[in-house]
């Protein structure tokens, strides 16, 4: 598989270890670190020039952390003229806020998506949302480009968009 390359967020690098062991790649180089002030800086330790690059970073644990890590390993890669930029994320941050419960309140989910799509995401693949209302919101952003849903109790894959 010529041309793919797997990056693992902090979040979970066993998961990401094993994804890459299943597909016979070897896992990127990435480096995290937290500066005095707690910022996150990420560093990708090889080239991405012209490559497939694939983000695996779940929304859980530590979400703000994570999600921060995944938008700069994103945008790094970008940066770095990656052919394409999928984000991998088995828990979805923010998936239980997707709808306007009350007056003034936000929908962190949809402004998620906006923030994957304004780093650089070509294609996010997740699971489990918590409802179909933030399935139509990454749809919404992501049309005309692919987005793989799935839902563990039912099994469905949703695809939507064009490679």
């Amino acid at each position: 598989m010529p041309n793919i390359k797997i990056f693992s967020g902090s979040s979970h690098p066993d998961l990401g270890q094993k994804i890459s062991d299943r597909l016979g790649l070897e896992l990127g180089k990435v480096v995290t670190k937290k500066f005095s002030n707690q910022e996150t800086c990420v560093e990708i330790g090889e080239s991405v020039r012209g490559e497939d690059v694939y983000i695996v970073q779940s929304g859980c644990g530590e979400i703000n952390d994570n999600l921060m890590e995944l938008l700069i390993m994103i945008n790094a890669c970008k940066i770095a003229s990656a052919s394409r930029v999928t984000a991998v994320i088995p828990c979805f941050p923010y998936a239980r806020q997707d709808k306007k419960d009350k007056s003034r309140a936000p929908i962190s989910a949809k402004l998620v998506a906006n923030m994957l799509s304004v780093s650089g995401a070509d294609h996010i693949i997740t699971m489990d949302l918590h409802a179909s209302q933030i399935q139509v919101s990454l749809l919404a952003h992501y049309l005309g480009r692919f987005i793989y849903i799935m839902d563990s109790n039912n099994y469905n894959l949703l695809l939507c968009g064009e490679s």
